[in-house]
Parts: C-alpha cells; structure tokens; sequence
C-alpha cells in the first residue's frame, strides 16, 4: 500500500519507531490529504470551466441554453464538494491523532529512559532542562507527524494540476511544470539555509526559558525573601525577548515564502491564459487549475520552512535516546552484600557511620552506593568496584534517604509507593510511624490520600525527610543509606526517630551507612570510618 511506504518514509525520520496504529493513521492521513487536495483543485478547475461554459450558453441564446446539459457538471461540483470537505476532516483526525500518539509513546520513552538512566553516567540535566526536552523539543517533531504525509500528497495534486492544465495545450502544462521546478526548488533549498540559525537561537531560547521558570519557581520562597523578584524578571524578559527576536525571524522567512507562493500562482495563471489553445471553457479550467497547482507548493514549503527546527529537537532529543533502556524485568530481591569502605570490611547487617567535617565527602561516598554519582573513593560491594557494578545491582542493595529528599506533586500515598509495588495502607502506617510522621499524616484533610502539592509543598523541610525515610524503609533493601536524617528535628522528635530506627534495623536485620553531624543519629552506628581513612578510588 502507497499510505503505509509513506509512513515508512516518515519513520525513517522519526527519532523512535513507531507502532502499527500511529503507522496506519499516517497512511490514512495521507490518503485523505491527497483526496482533498486533488478533489479540491478539480472541484475549482471544473467551477470554472462549468461557470465559462454556462455564460457563453447563455449569451448564444435559447437554442444553446436548452441544448446546455447543467445537470452533470452541478451534480459532480456538488460531489467533489463533499469529497474535499470530509477528506480534509480525516487529514485532520487522522494526523493529529498519529502526532498525538507518536508524541505521547516518544515522551513516555524518553521519561522512562531518563528515569531509569545510571546517575553515574547520564547527562546531567536540571528539572527544567529535562522539562525543555520532553516538551518543548518534542514539540517540534509534531511537523513530522501531522504535515509531512502531505508533502507526498502535494506532489500527487501537482500532477493532477499538470494534467489537468494539459487539456489547454502542451505549452501552457510546459509553462507550468517549469515554474513548478524554479518554485519547488527555490522553496526548499533557501528558507532551510535562511532558518538554520533563528530555529538554532529559538530552540536554545526556549530550553533556556523553561529552565529558568522551574528552577526560578523552586526558589521562589528565597526570591521574595531577598527581594530578588524585579532581577528576576528582568533575566525572563530578557530571554524572552531573545526567543521574540528568532520567532519572528523564523515568520518573516514563511511570510516571505507565502508572498512568492501567491506571485508565482498569479503567475501561473497569466502564463496559462497566454499559452492556452483551447476553447475559453477549458481555458478557464486549466487557468484555475495553474493556481490550484502552485497552491499545493506552499504544503511542500511551508514543511521546508521548519526543517531547521526540527532537526534541532531531534538533535537535542538524540541525548536521552541515547541512555540505555530500562531493564524489562522488575528487580528481584537480592542477597545482601558485604561493603568495604577502604581496607575495612563489613558484613551485611553492619551498622556504619561516616565521620568528617563539612565538605569531606560523606554525602559523596552515600550517593556513590546509591548509584547516583561516579565514586570518589575506594567502595567496593560483594568484592567488586562500585563502578564494575551496574546501577540496577546497587539499587537492589540500597534504600536511600538523602540529604535533600525530592517528591512528586502527589499524595502522601503516591510518594510511599514508589518504594516497591505492592504497598499497602497498613505497612505505610508501619513505615510512617518509625520515621515520626504518622500523627502528623493523620491532622492532614485526607490523611494518607492528601495531596502534598509539588516538591512536598505543604511539608516542613524536617517533614519531608522523614517521609523520604519512610519511603526508604519500605524499599526493603539489604542496606538503608541515610543522610542527616535527623537535620531540623527538636530533641524530642529526633530521640523518638532514632530509636524507632534501631528497633527496624534490628528487627529486619538490616544494614546501616549514615552520614551526620548530629551526635544521636550516629549513635545508631556501631563503626564509625573517618573518612580520609577511606582513600580515593582507583584509575
């Protein structure tokens, strides 16, 4: 089928393969673009020809006007009609649904990607540099999807047109065939070239917009705190106006290809006109047809417009495509493992604190066992290098609590199950009370169903820790890595934590690496490793 070769040409360019029902639609998309381009231009050429034919009728007198057969031609206008208006309706539905799916299926890809990716090894990208990615860049692919099945289709109503023209003689359907190649060539050659570099400064503009706006609104407490908002506005606008400045670049070029379309269309009438030899009907329906025909060059320019766009998102999108794709198969319970931390061995179960001022690297070391970052220092785990071991291997070993805990903008419940799949009402509650935040889930509107807003909105600092905490007991792994866990807590609170703590480490036999200036949560620790007796890790 021509429809499904079509789509094959647009996967091609599209940065994943697409499913059989996105395929299909773009199959259909085309088939009904060029049903409603071709039915268009006859629906006008014949206008003309059956307008011209009845007023020369009319003007012969009776006899003619009697012999004059209006039924046919009325009866054919009215069906191509018809055809134009519900082929282009399908154009619509059938590629905007394709673009809708295409995109949908290419975000969740790259989210699961992104998602799942070794923090040891991926890009590292901000939330609003993510968030430029995964919608404004795949935006801009949205041209492949829903206007590139109607470049082929324009190429099949220009032949129409041709023909069509042909039946006022060779010279005119010569005339325009050439003016055909001079547009066809003029427009998909320079406007890419001229648009490379505002589609370059656009892009940039936007990732960089959205970047500000999220990483902005996260500190929007510290911005109105030190007065910071009209700076603030100031850099927005000012990158606003940068993503202005290359937007209407980018209109001033397609305007400009509009106006040489609409030249070349009046052209090509007046050429047609001039070069017919055919009666005046035929002469009135290959003129409109000239038109017609220039008319379906603008489908072919306007996509020649946007190439340069979106080669750009593609290529900035070609970065997380890049990243491994997540393993099929859930993660199993693994056997716990022994960790070195230098020369110095402990067994699953140990309880290990890690001691050094500011600035030392303990927070280095506990990201390092969780997989987030390259280690620094000599770890090894189960007696390999932390960076022979694949991130999937460490998050089987250890739950992590950091220093800085993120959630999502969902419910108490939503931030707990991404722990493990399974969790129910009474092991949150389990979990919540170790970590000293039952009681206060329980005052919310909805208890465990309240909505926390994003980053934990309506959480103290000391809140969303312990629900990290929680999180991290639930996640049921051999080893609970905690970074001060007990950072913004009273005396009383964090007494009431450490020892809940003790007696879940205890109780599951699990093993402890925690990272403190607080002398109580260290007090969980058995081992206490300086750490410059650690040492740097190798290569």
């Amino acid at each position: 089928m021509i429809g499904t070769r079509i789509a094959a040409k647009i996967i091609g360019r599209f940065p994943v393969p697409l499913p059989a029902p996105v395929r299909s639609r773009i199959a259909l998309g085309f088939l009904a673009a060029l049903a409603a381009g071709a039915g268009g231009l006859v629906l006008l050429a014949l206008s003309g020809w059956f307008l011209t034919a009845a007023a020369l009728a009319g003007a012969s007198g009776a006899a003619a006007i009697a012999a004059f057969n209006y039924l046919i031609p009325s009866a054919a206008i009215r069906g191509l009609a018809v055809v134009r208006t519900a082929a282009r309706y399908g154009e619509r539905l059938w590629s905007h649904e394709a673009a809708l799916r295409a995109l949908a299926g290419l975000r969740s890809t790259l989210f699961s990607r992104l998602a799942h990716a070794d923090g040891r090894t991926a890009p590292d990208l901000s939330s609003g540099d993510a968030s430029a990615r995964l919608i404004g860049d795949i935006a801009a692919l949205e041209d492949l999807v829903v206007r590139r099945p109607g470049i082929p289709a324009a190429v099949g109503t220009m032949l129409v047109g041709l023909c069509a023209v042909a039946l006022a003689g060779w010279q005119a359907a010569l005339l325009l065939a050439a003016l055909l190649g001079l547009l066809l060539c003029g427009l998909t050659l320079l406007p890419p070239r001229l648009s490379a570099a505002p589609a370059a400064a656009a892009a940039a503009s936007s990732a960089q917009l959205r970047r500000m706006l999220v990483d902005y609104a996260a500190a929007r407490s510290e911005i109105i705190t030190y007065g910071l908002a009209p700076r603030i506005t100031a850099l927005l606008q000012a990158e606003a106006d940068r993503l202005d400045t290359a937007q209407r670049q980018l209109a001033r070029i397609e305007a400009a290809s509009s106006g040489v379309l609409i030249f070349g269309a009046a052209l090509a009438a007046a050429a047609t006109l001039l070069a017919s030899t055919a009666a005046a009907p035929l002469t009135a329906l290959a003129v409109l047809a000239a038109a017609a025909t220039i008319d379906a060059v603008a489908v072919i320019a306007r996509s020649a417009t946007r190439e340069a766009a979106v080669a750009e998102g593609t290529g900035r999108l070609r970065v997380l495509l890049a990243l491994s794709p997540p393993e099929e198969a859930p993660p199993q319970p693994a056997a716990p493992l022994a960790i070195a931390l230098g020369a110095a061995l402990f067994p699953p179960g140990s309880r290990i604190a890690l001691i050094g001022p500011s600035g030392s690297g303990k927070t280095r070391v506990i990201e390092a066992l969780a997989g987030l970052r390259a280690p620094a220092h000599a770890l090894t785990l189960g007696g390999a290098p932390l960076a022979a071991l694949t991130a999937a291997q460490l998050s089987a070993q250890f739950a992590l609590a950091p220093q800085d805990p993120m959630l999502i903008a969902g419910s108490v419940a939503d931030n707990l199950r991404l722990a493990r799949p399974g969790i129910d009402a009474a092991a949150m509650e389990e979990a919540l009370r170790a970590a000293q935040l039952w009681d206060r889930t329980m005052r919310m509107p909805q208890g465990l169903d309240t909505v926390l807003g994003e980053d934990g909105g309506i959480l103290s600092g000391g809140e969303r820790k312990r629900l990290a905490i929680a999180r991290a007991l639930l996640a049921e792994r051999p080893w609970l890595l905690l970074d001060e866990p007990s950072e913004g807590l009273d005396a009383a609170t964090e007494a009431a934590l450490v020892a809940a703590l003790d007696a879940w480490l205890t109780a599951r036999g699990i093993g402890l690496v925690v990272a403190s200036h607080r002398p109580a949560p260290l007090a969980l620790a058995g081992a206490h490793v300086p750490l410059g007796t650690i040492g740097a890790a190798a290569g």
